[in-house]
């Protein structure tokens, strides 16, 4: 990887910056998702919640393929796994974002028992959400600056976190796709 200086993605990277993205990321989509009104952009955001599923099921995938990949210690393979990972979750914010800013929030209409399993996982999926942005960007940090031993320190934390962020939304979404108006 490039070094700090000569990597403007690095100089944008720092504790400060990741600690202010870690917060405001769930803090605007919190707000987003509480506006009073939604936007029409067209019929095509219907897809965008087939799209995040399809999303989050390549990153778990890359999340995988990432792992085997360092076990086996093929960094050039991690490295592209992880960023691809991450571009991944960009793509997914902003379409979840356009998403919920053209349509109100489905609701679940499972009953008994799988009612229950649909919110424990739907909470535990958000919590974690929001928490994974902080330790992702530490980990990209310190891979960029080739400080491994801290990267692997906060991959403990981001990597099953993550792993459980896009499996459990892929769940989310197969659990709640009958009822999508």
């Amino acid at each position: 990887m490039q070094s700090q200086s000569n990597n403007p993605f690095i100089k944008l990277l720092n504790d400060k910056n990741i600690n202010v993205v870690a917060i405001a990321i769930p803090v605007a989509v919190a707000l987003l998702l509480g506006l009073p009104f939604k936007l029409d952009l067209g019929n095509w955001t219907d897809t965008l919640p087939h799209i995040n599923a399809f999303i989050n099921s390549f990153t778990s995938l890359f999340l995988l393929i990432g792992l085997a990949a360092i076990r086996r210690k093929n960094v050039a393979i991690h490295r592209a796994s992880m960023l691809i990972c991450v571009v991944l979750g960009l793509f997914f914010l902003v379409t979840y974002i356009l998403y919920h800013l053209t349509h109100e929030s489905t609701h679940f209409g499972g009953t008994s028992g799988i009612k229950y399993v649909y919110y424990f996982l739907l909470i535990t999926h958000i919590i974690l959400a929001a928490v994974v942005v902080y330790f992702v960007l530490k980990a990209l940090y310190y891979a960029f600056n080739n400080d491994f031993d801290r990267h692997k320190k906060v991959v403990k934390w981001a990597y099953p976190i993550w792993l459980y962020v896009s499996v459990s939304g892929v769940l989310v979404y197969l659990m709640i796709s009958p009822y999508y108006k």
